[in-house]
């Protein structure tokens, strides 16, 4: 009798996850069947009790938590779409864009309590019956100032992480520069949109063609590439999965890999936004001649044959 009670302890701190954050309670409640997991997934497990709702009966839904780290403009808007319109998803944008969140890491902490105890509420949030939770954050908000602090607390709570950046940095720049005319030029009607859901506002918006300062372009795109790698190399330690956005673009295949890694259940995923720069290259920037210059016989001459259409 005492050797079985005993194994049923061992196996019961092996399914039931437990961490050390003051604002969760994350420990599983005591109606909830065990269950059958994998012993590696344990820390990943989480039965959330949030101050400001009840459950009810999705209490004892296990929910993951997870983050989106990306860079302005390498698609993380489109993917976090795709990953809301499944029906056990919660990704609640970039909650750490205000600066105020993100002012030390005591703020980002606390913010980080609260998305992941289902205390934020968007316009995403799926709460009671979210299978996963999480946020978009870009790599210029905070997180890679206080990445000791964040890393700590992904691998004390049982945080993913989901890389998502852009091979091309060249395209990449092409639509900072062209969302950031629009912020001032507002092309649509007086009013500036980051991402469209129709292709004739795409085809309005594509019409501008940024000049590129050709002086700078080299390297700023070695501070974009260097910004990624130091990133990853950062969350090496985390649980982590590294995507790209032409990979997801040419292989939707990719999203089935994303859904295994959040141990959801396979949903076909759809997005209403459109692409905005369908164009070549060589069509979409004003001083296209003089960036050839520059790039020909670099490393970065490979972006000049990689475009790809949706």
């Amino acid at each position: 009798m005492v050797s079985g009670v005993y194994i049923c302890s061992i196996r019961l701190r092996v399914v039931t996850p437990h961490t050390d954050t003051k604002t969760q309670t994350d420990q599983k409640p005591q109606q909830c069947q065990t269950l059958s997991i994998e012993r590696w997934e344990a820390p990943f497990i989480h039965f959330p009790n949030p101050k400001t709702f009840s459950r009810e009966e999705c209490v004892c839904n296990p929910v993951r938590y997870f983050v989106i780290m990306s860079m302005q403009r390498s698609g993380s808007g489109w993917f976090e779409t795709l990953l809301n319109s499944h029906i056990n998803v919660s990704s609640n944008g970039e909650i750490m864009g205000p600066s105020d969140r993100r002012r030390n890491a005591s703020s980002i902490l606390e913010n980080l309590d609260k998305v992941y105890n289902l205390d934020w509420f968007t316009s995403a949030s799926k709460n009671e019956c979210s299978a996963a939770v999480g946020f978009k954050w870009m790599l210029n908000q905070g997180v890679m100032k206080h990445h000791e602090d964040v890393v700590e607390y992904f691998k004390r709570n049982g945080v993913s992480t989901i890389f998502l950046f852009r091979k091309n940095v060249l395209r990449r720049l092409v639509s900072l520069l062209a969302n950031a005319h629009d912020k001032e030029a507002k092309l649509l009607n007086g009013t500036h949109k980051s991402h469209v859901h129709s292709p004739a506002e795409a085809q309005i918006l594509a019409k501008y063609k940024p000049t590129i300062n050709t002086t700078r372009l080299i390297p700023d795109l070695k501070l974009a590439e260097k910004e990624t790698a130091k990133a990853i190399e950062y969350f090496n330690n985390t649980r982590h999965i590294v995507l790209y956005y032409e990979d997801l673009v040419k292989n939707r295949s990719k999203l089935r890999e994303v859904q295994d890694f959040l141990r959801l259940p396979y949903r076909e995923l759809r997005s209403g936004q459109v692409k905005i720069h369908m164009s070549p290259l060589s069509e979409q920037v004003a001083n296209w001649d003089g960036v050839l210059k520059v790039l020909k016989n670099t490393s970065y001459d490979r972006f000049f044959y990689s475009d790809y259409k949706l």
